[in-house]
């Protein structure tokens, strides 16, 4: 019996460490030819992403229900809250419109980190090529039953952009003060991690 739950728990393992090699951003992707407006904003989400998937890569369940005090944020809060960001700087490339409010505990850590990766993969594809004109024309919209908010994609580059930075620099912050520290070889810099 005891050689079953290991070789569960070893397949378990397998499986996850299978999943976080076909997420995006284990690395920074090249950067672009130009400096254009499109490869610069599509640039600052790959830089996000890459320090994410690190910030998150080896949480464990001790890590999420950390919280630095009673009336702040766990970590796996955060996350969520995150989750909701990446959602919104995908939707406005696209031109959907963010419907709230969503309740994002339904989703377990892993799918919150896996669709956080492939939202801002995905996003930084849609805005890389693109000029200042075609950005221009994109917008943050909120959707509340049938109201709908408009704000210019500025508003997306200090707000849901700079904040998902932040957070994920908190949640470097908190697994380390709760002892499993993001991995030192991390480099965000190059955008590349060294394996030892």
């Amino acid at each position: 019996m005891l050689k079953f739950i290991g070789l569960c728990c070893l397949l378990a393992s397998w499986n996850l460490q299978a999943q976080n090699m076909e997420l995006p951003y284990r690395q920074i992707p090249d950067y672009p030819q130009d400096y254009g407006s499109g490869n610069i904003v599509g640039r600052m989400i790959d830089g996000l992403g890459y320090r994410y998937y690190w910030a998150t890569e080896g949480l464990t369940a001790s890590d999420l229900e950390y919280k630095p005090s009673i009336n702040a944020r766990s970590i796996l809060e955060t996350l969520q809250h995150i989750y909701g960001m990446s959602e919104m700087i995908l939707e406005s490339p696209k031109g959907e419109p963010s419907i709230r409010p969503k309740d994002f505990s339904i989703y377990r850590f892993e799918e919150l980190r896996s669709k956080t990766l492939q939202h801002l993969d995905a996003a930084s594809k849609l805005l890389k090529g693109k000029t200042a004109e075609e950005i221009g024309e994109f917008n943050v919209t909120f959707q509340r039953g049938e109201k709908q908010t408009e704000f210019p994609y500025w508003n997306m580059v200090n707000g849901m952009l700079s904040d998902c930075i932040y957070h994920t620099g908190q949640i470097v912050v908190m697994r380390r003060s709760n002892g499993n520290p993001q991995n030192p070889n991390v480099n965000v810099f190059l955008g590349k991690t060294r394996d030892n």
